[in-house]
């Protein structure tokens, strides 16, 4: 029994580093801050939810940044931009601001605190005062349009059309429950007009999707080089941060080590 007992005690001290080899590793972190702005604050947009931008988020978190992922409720402008703005309060010290489609209408506003040191739009709207994002739509249509209002003043994507207007760049897979997943905007707050832009004095960082069916690229370039934003073209669809995440993120770096 000794004998067998031995052994059994043996053999168990020898597996001890394999298994230690085997168990699931921690996600590296970071040995120093990153240089510049740490927080960082995104505001999706309309027919998706703050989901998709969890490997955007995975990327900077593993540099050192805080990553605070906003879910706007879509309903007025004015809601939005105040969640927006306590999102900013509750960060410890200065932000950098991001905005994918509609959420561009939030951050140009929301942006106009001192805490805030640089925006970044993302496939994004970038109104002036008194501008609306329907109206900036409206301005320069896009390749396709499949946007349907309900009887209450809702709105929402075509289920079939969302693949092919949103992200012809990812697996059916993934678009397919994008379609039937997506949360519903308002009339309202497309319509809101703008009260202050802060890319008037802050800094601005942008990204151009070059395959872009939901919102027009030539609409992106022109409100981009109206607010003087460094812009980095990449050729993707409108949920680029989904499609090319590395990409999206480099860009918000950018910002973020390029103030204090």
């Amino acid at each position: 029994m000794r004998t067998l007992l031995s052994i059994a005690i043996a053999l168990m001290a020898s597996m001890g580093p394999a298994l230690a080899d085997d168990a699931p590793k921690a996600a590296p972190t970071p040995t120093t801050a990153p240089i510049g702005v740490k927080n960082i604050v995104i505001v999706p947009g309309a027919f998706v939810d703050g989901s998709g931008w969890r490997v955007v988020h995975d990327i900077l978190i593993h540099k050192g940044y805080h990553v605070t992922v906003e879910q706007p409720r879509i309903e007025t402008l004015a809601d939005d931009i105040d969640l927006t703005r306590e999102l900013i309060r509750q960060q410890d010290g200065p932000v950098v601001l991001v905005g994918h489609s509609y959420g561009g209408a939030v951050i140009t506003v929301a942006g106009n605190r001192d805490k805030v040191k640089a925006l970044v739009y993302v496939a994004s709207v970038q109104p002036s005062e008194g501008e609306s994002l329907s109206q900036l739509l409206g301005s320069m249509p896009s390749p396709s349009n499949d946007v349907v209002a309900t009887r209450d003043g809702h709105l929402y994507v075509n289920p079939d059309k969302f693949a092919a207007d949103f992200a012809a760049d990812l697996t059916p897979n993934r678009t397919n429950f994008f379609a039937v997943s997506q949360p519903q905007a308002t009339t309202a707050a497309f319509n809101a007009t703008v009260s202050s832009a802060a890319w008037h004095t802050k800094p601005t960082w942008a990204v151009l999707t070059t395959e872009d069916h939901a919102l027009s690229p030539d609409l992106q370039r022109w409100m981009y080089q109206r607010a003087g934003s460094k812009v980095t073209e990449i050729k993707a669809s409108h949920l680029v941060y989904i499609s090319q995440p590395e990409a999206v993120a480099k860009v918000i770096e950018e910002a973020a080590t390029s103030v204090h």
